[in-house]
């Protein structure tokens, strides 16, 4: 399960007067993309966090091809691209209803100990879903 892919449908709220997505909320659909490629692993956010790991966002690079625009269905894909001690990588890519590219994406994620505040390598469950992912 490299890459893992979800429909969202642009809100009102989303656009701008023009009827475009506004740019800052292509973050938030790479978050949705990414929480649920980790939920699709068995490893959940909320469950990080009761064990004292947040995991943060320390890089986020966009590149705009095409405007996504009011009531799109947009079908984001979230590709695992690397996982190393303390970070973890995705791409992103997305696309209107007619397959055209609209936007891509990359994020570097660290794994924190929510008591220090410093990195910390992922917790053992983590690591072996990501274990079992790269094996297979």
């Amino acid at each position: 399960m490299k890459i893992f892919e979800f429909q969202v449908r642009v809100r009102y709220a989303e656009t701008d007067q023009m009827g475009v997505v506004y740019h800052g909320n292509y973050a938030q659909y790479f978050e949705m993309g990414r929480v649920e490629w980790l939920r699709n692993l068995g490893v959940s956010y909320k469950w990080m966090e009761e064990n004292g790991i947040m995991l943060p966002v320390v890089s986020l690079s966009m590149n705009y091809k095409k405007p996504a625009r009011y009531d799109d269905l947009l079908t984001v894909k979230t590709i695992f691209k690397k996982q190393t001690s303390v970070k973890i990588e995705f791409d992103y890519e997305i696309s209107n209803e007619k397959g055209e590219l609209l936007t891509t994406g990359n994020s570097v994620l660290v794994f924190v100990d929510m008591k220090t505040g410093r990195p910390t390598l992922p917790p053992t469950y983590v690591t072996e879903r990501l274990m079992d992912f790269v094996e297979n």
